[in-house]
């Protein structure tokens, strides 16, 4: 009876799984799901709305497959990991993320010690500013200018330009 019910209503199941899911493809499978399982179910022998109780059972299936597909990664994402790896597999890349990283630690390394060990709290540690103040026996502003100091420090040597994240000016690169 069930099997039948399928059959005849399957149109009507596709349009309306179609719409609650906004995927053809997802309604598409569902229903060939259904009636696999339809085929091979024995239904109890009274079931009061037969009809809803087929499209229960498209729904479950279709929330289980959309749960199943959610760990999986797609094929574009699968091709974007290929093309990160050859990017950083790049042996020029290296080289020049070598480069300012070394440049980087000479930037630290001619820092003050307290302004340096700020900037690492900051931005390594990423420690909030009253923690830091805490940490160093200083104020939350003098943080703040310490902060910007040993950045514009590091910039500068760097080549790059800083740019400021908060406050009056923010967006805006420094002179």
């Amino acid at each position: 009876m069930l099997r039948a019910l399928f059959l005849e209503r399957y149109a009507q199941f596709r349009r309306h799984l179609q719409n609650r899911l906004g995927s053809e493809d997802l309604a598409n499978d569902a229903l060939h799901e259904t009636y696999l399982r339809v085929e091979s179910m024995n239904a109890p022998a009274f079931i009061k709305y037969p009809s809803a109780y087929l499209y229960r059972i498209a729904l479950n299936i279709a929330d289980d497959q959309r749960k199943s597909n959610a760990r999986m990664l797609s094929v574009p994402e699968i091709e974007g990991l290929y093309e990160l790896a050859d990017e950083l597999a790049d042996p020029v890349r290296t080289v020049e993320v070598r480069a300012e990283l070394a440049a980087l630690e000479q930037a630290l390394a001619e820092l003050p010690r307290r302004r340096r060990g700020i900037v690492i709290a900051a931005r390594v540690d990423q420690l909030p500013h009253s923690e830091i103040a805490q940490r160093f026996g200083v104020s939350p502003r003098t943080v703040e200018k310490e902060l910007r100091a040993g950045l514009e420090h590091c910039c500068e040597r760097l080549g790059k330009d800083f740019v400021q994240r908060y406050g009056p000016g923010a967006g805006k690169p420094s002179k």
